[in-house]
Parts: C-alpha cells; structure tokens; sequence
C-alpha cells in the first residue's frame, strides 16, 4: 500500500516533470532510470531511494533537496 509519502513524491515528480515539457521517456534516458520505475513512483506504488532522488533532480535541472522541498509540499 502507498504511504502519503511514497504519493507526494509521485505528485511532485510528475508535475515538475510536465512542467519541464518531458515524457516519461525523456526522463528516463535522461536519468539512467528505468521508465516503469519512473511510472511507478509517479503514481506513489514505489518508494525512492536516496540515488534515484539524486538522478531524477539532476536530469530535472533540479538540486535534490528542490524535489525534496516539493514534495513536503505536497504532504500537507
């Protein structure tokens, strides 16, 4: 079961995905991430670790704790 956690991740990550004009695809390569993997944590069914947080903001433009902040965001 996905912990509010694990979804405010996703939320944040797909918006600031969007909002930066990438498909799932695009950040994947980008990323090194695998694109279900990707899919996953946007829809909250996986939880991400400490590396993949560091990929994911790299290929956002993004410093990890900026995606770290954003997701607090979301938990509130």
């Amino acid at each position: 079961m996905p912990t509010k956690l694990a979804k405010s991740f996703g939320v944040a990550l797909k918006e600031t995905r969007k909002r930066r004009g990438l498909s799932l695809l695009a950040l994947s390569v980008a990323s090194g991430v695998d694109k279900s993997y990707i899919w996953r944590l946007e829809k909250g069914e996986k939880n991400v670790s400490l590396q993949t947080v560091f990929l994911l903001a790299e290929a956002l433009g993004l410093q990890p704790a900026e995606l770290v902040k954003l997701t607090a965001k979301y938990l509130d």
